[in-house]
């Protein structure tokens, strides 16, 4: 075994690229990637030597790194912890909550915020668990007196996934087209970041990224270099926010291994979690701050997310807890796969785009434009058929009203033209 294969499966993600000649595997292998000679070798594996310590003795070095951190005079502005729920985010609160309780009451200056997202159409076990965790964690912020609000962010209601989808017709989202990101993760967050350093001047995120989530990711934190005398990196593309990664060099089974070795500092255990991750057979989407990091929504190393996920070819989450017994989501799969079904058919989508233009590629080949009103309508009967099966709430009143009232102006336009020409 090489000497940075670190996970004990040996799933290790650059063991197939180092085997053998190692040296001249990597040098490739970072050749392809734009890495460059500069690209320290240790950014690309974690050693041997890290690996043989225990998880115990590297699990205080994160608290007290948070600690240190919190405590830093360098800057002191709030902390904005990225908060989905799944195991990664779920141990950097564990993290930060430690750190609190280890320092004391006058020294708690700093103002912390748990910040969650809701899309609106996440899975609705996942969303359970996290309405669980938050409650809990705002119970023990009560009674502790911590300087810590919990907090969610939603889309706009002219941006929700219904609205756009079925409301203005968008196309159910591929990876050639995921719009669905941006107005459903990215801008949510990004406002309250924003308003946050509107008040203060900027922000620390604390988020839960990790070098060996993927390639992908590891490139992706490897392209940001951290401020000169300090653990942060600047946003990519928020002014004032600065990004602090307590858990980036952890494994996997790291992760696992905190989890399941240290209570919950809000109260009981991670069980609950490592049933869900059991049921879903999956990993969930990332907390996503910027579009560097969007094409990790999505994607096989990220399926807990929207249930109604068209960029995924199938939804392993969503079947994963079919298969342990949730029998109550067949439908919801059943109307996920209708709408990648549908997608493409000529007979559901106008001929023109929302701009009142053909449009053709490069090609000549035509593009079709959105879903039309009587697809929507077709789409909506059956998404209010599947929540009526579900027993729970898939799309909100406000949605419908808003749908329909685009409808309705969409229709006297159409009727003005035609009376016009």
């Amino acid at each position: 075994m090489c000497g940075c294969c670190i996970l004990r499966d040996h799933r290790c993600l650059l063991f197939p690229l180092l085997r053998g000649d190692s040296f001249r595997r990597l040098s490739a292998f970072t050749r392809s990637h734009g890495w460059g000679a500069s690209t320290s070798f240790a950014k690309v594996v974690v050693s041997q030597e890290n690996f043989e310590r225990p998880v115990s003795e590297r699990w205080q070095e994160i608290v007290q790194l948070v600690k240190d951190e919190y405590l830093s005079t360098t800057q002191v502005h709030p902390w904005i912890v990225g908060f989905s729920g799944g195991k990664d985010s779920t141990v950097v609160a564990h993290a930060v909550f430690e750190a609190l309780l280890a320092i004391p009451p006058s020294q708690r200056t700093r103002h912390v915020h748990i910040v969650s997202n809701d899309t609106m159409v996440e899975s609705p076990l996942v969303m359970a668990h996290l309405d669980d965790v938050t409650a809990k964690i705002q119970d023990a912020v009560d009674s502790l007196d911590l300087p810590l609000t919990i907090a969610r962010t939603k889309p706009d209601l002219d941006k929700t996934f219904w609205v756009l989808l079925i409301g203005k017709g968008y196309p159910s989202p591929n990876s050639q087209m995921r719009w669905c990101t941006d107005r459903l993760k990215i801008q949510p967050t990004s406002t309250y970041i924003k308003d946050n350093i509107s008040k203060f001047g900027a922000a620390i995120v604390v988020l839960g990224v990790r070098r060996l989530e993927s390639i992908r990711r590891m490139m992706t934190v490897d392209k940001y270099e951290n401020v000169r005398g300090t653990n942060l990196n600047e946003h990519s593309s928020i002014a004032g926010a600065y990004i602090f990664r307590p858990i980036v060099d952890l494994t996997t089974d790291d992760v696992w291994e905190i989890l399941g070795s240290f209570p919950a500092p809000w109260g009981g255990t991670h069980q609950k979690l490592f049933q869900l991750y059991r049921d879903a057979e999956g990993g969930e989407c990332p907390v996503v701050l910027s579009k560097d990091e969007a094409p990790g929504c999505g994607t096989k190393n990220s399926r807990f997310g929207c249930w109604t996920c068209t960029v995924v070819e199938k939804d392993k989450s969503l079947q994963g807890f079919i298969d342990s017994g949730q029998h109550a989501y067949r439908p919801l799969v059943a109307f996920r796969d209708w709408l990648v079904e549908i997608r493409n058919d000529p007979t559901r989508r106008s001929a023109i785009r929302r701009n009142g233009r053909l449009t053709f590629d490069a090609t000549g080949k035509h593009i079709p434009g959105p879903f039309t009103i009587q697809a929507r309508m077709e789409i909506l009967e059956r998404l209010l058929a599947v929540q009526a099966e579900f027993g729970g709430c898939l799309i909100t009143e406000d949605e419908q009203d808003l749908i329909h009232k685009i409808w309705a102006t969409e229709l006297q336009q159409e009727e003005r033209l035609a009376n016009a020409g």
